[in-house]
């Protein structure tokens, strides 16, 4: 992710008090973050930024103490760029499924082609009262079961709903996601197909024995 948005005001409201270097530790930081679309350990940031004197690694660390939170995996999250994260994501995979919707689309408009029509071959015996066609037992519009996709990102509306309805933080949400996409990947057998897969997201966040982390940010979500 190459671009953001970045509100002045906003900016200058939280941040004002820093120094230039902690600005520029912090604008770096967070640079690296969208770019990256991943979040640092200590060792990580100092590395992200280029940090070499004692004064610029103190200033990332303190930076990080102010605007971040430590996860269980001992990365530094920021509320804000997580949300961000998952709302470019789910924008891109909507723009995917748009194109390729227009593109079969589009191959079907030009072939054309009249369907063959169902005759039966020359000689066939004309169907009796005895014959009756073989029906589908699948109830019309009922969803089928499938996989969870590799390529799966946890939507932003599903990150809504746990963030309003589990006593997590946007730390833990990623966290569970990831449990949740590793643990479906490697099911094997039809157990690992689900017609509803947000129902299935929402009885894992029920089930899951995880607790939120408490925050050690003064500042929850950054700007």
């Amino acid at each position: 992710m190459h671009y953001y948005k970045r509100n002045l005001g906003d900016y200058a409201k939280k941040c004002g008090r820093l120094t230039m270097l902690q600005h520029g530790a912090y604008t770096l930081l967070i640079d690296s973050c969208y770019d990256r679309e991943k979040f640092p350990t200590a060792d990580e940031a100092i590395e992200w930024t280029w940090a070499s004197t004692e004064a610029e690694v103190e200033a990332v660390k303190f930076v990080l103490s102010r605007f971040f939170t430590l996860d269980n995996d001992g990365q530094y999250v920021q509320d804000r760029i997580l949300q961000e994260l998952l709302e470019y994501h789910e924008k891109a995979d909507t723009n995917k499924r748009i194109a390729i919707e227009r593109e079969t689309k589009r191959k079907l408009n030009s072939t054309n082609r009249t369907p063959p029509v169902d005759e039966p071959p020359p000689n066939h015996k004309p169907r009796t009262i005895n014959q009756e066609p073989v029906i589908d037992a699948a109830p019309k519009g009922s969803a089928k079961a499938k996989r969870l996709s590799g390529d799966w990102v946890l939507p932003k509306e599903w990150g809504l709903w746990t963030l309003d309805n589990m006593n997590w933080d946007a730390a833990t949400v990623r966290f569970e996601a990831e449990k949740f996409k590793d643990f479906w990947m490697a099911k094997a057998g039809r157990d690992a197909a689900k017609a509803d897969w947000y129902a299935t997201w929402r009885n894992w966040c029920r089930n899951s024995k995880t607790e939120a982390k408490p925050t050690v940010s003064n500042f929850a979500g950054g700007i």
